[in-house]
């Protein structure tokens, strides 16, 4: 599975024409089939007896009412494009998802993306678009139901990268390489440098290592204690996702680390001193 972050935009429009791959219109109903999954508040929108099969040029409304309603909203940046639209992709051999397994994949980037906090439903509105085989795209608002500017992560993509990972690993996908996971050092370094810097990267490897999978399994598990209902399994699946970002931060301390170990180290050294000559003189 590979993740990728787009250029932010002022409309969701855009977005939302690519994820489907077709125009938006205002006669297509889009169903639970292709928008597998939304940010939790989206019901205090929805009657109970209404429709909720919604057109494709409606859930771009929905998700641009923050932009309107909060006209003076932008980032410390003064930056107004708040649509955040990220996709993933699957190897093209893997097997073809449910739409519980899409929606599990969906809410479990949104965590990672920081465009989801468990236990609060007045943050970001979001959608998952499956439309295309293969592919689900995330689109969301970053502007908050109280006009407060979200900032996503600045790591964002790694965080994908990681819980990318971690879901190849809990629903058996195939792991996509995009490069090397290993640094190699520029430099002849001695042997026990080099070996201990392997040891903290394969501690630290976002695709087989330990801390990594310990972290998927932290975020699977907040995933499902996060949909029971009651304020409890609320406030648990946040603190799962405290412990998560933590490993995190854990892991890139060992991945810089690591980087340090196999830096040459005759700059380190100090350089030998000039030798000195020596005025010849006449007895």
């Amino acid at each position: 599975m590979i993740p990728r972050v787009h250029p932010r935009t002022h409309t969701p429009h855009d977005p939302l024409e690519e994820a489907l791959g077709r125009p938006v219109s205002p006669h297509e109903g889009l169903t639970e089939h292709t928008i597998v999954a939304h940010w939790s508040g989206l019901d205090q929108f929805t009657l109970h007896d209404e429709q909720k099969t919604w057109t494709s040029v409606q859930w771009a409304e929905h998700l641009e009412d923050a932009l309107l309603e909060h006209p003076f909203a932008a980032s410390p940046d003064d930056d107004r494009r708040a649509i955040l639209h990220l996709d993933a992709r699957l190897h093209p051999d893997d097997r073809n998802l449910t739409g519980s397994e899409w929606a599990e994949v969906a809410h479990r980037l949104a965590w990672a993306a920081g465009i989801e906090i468990p236990g609060k439903e007045s943050g970001c509105r979001w959608i998952a678009v499956q439309a295309q085989p293969g592919r689900l795209d995330l689109i969301a608002n970053l502007i908050h139901l109280d006009g407060a500017w979200h900032a996503p992560p600045v790591d964002i993509l790694q965080r994908l990268a990681g819980a990318a990972r971690g879901i190849e690993q809990d629903l058996d996908l195939k792991t996509v390489r995009t490069g090397p996971t290993r640094r190699p050092p520029a430099r002849t370094v001695p042997p026990s440098s080099t070996q201990l810097a392997d040891v903290l990267t394969q501690l630290a490897d976002e695709h087989a290592g330990p801390l990594a999978t310990v972290r998927g399994l932290i975020e699977r598990t907040a995933y499902r204690i996060a949909r029971q209902p009651g304020t409890a399994g609320t406030d648990t699946a946040h603190r799962l996702e405290l412990i998560a970002r933590r490993l995190y931060a854990i892991q890139q301390d060992l991945d810089t680390t690591a980087a340090h170990l196999v830096q040459p180290q005759a700059a380190a050294a100090p350089a030998p001193a000039p030798a000195q000559r020596t005025a010849h003189r006449s007895p």
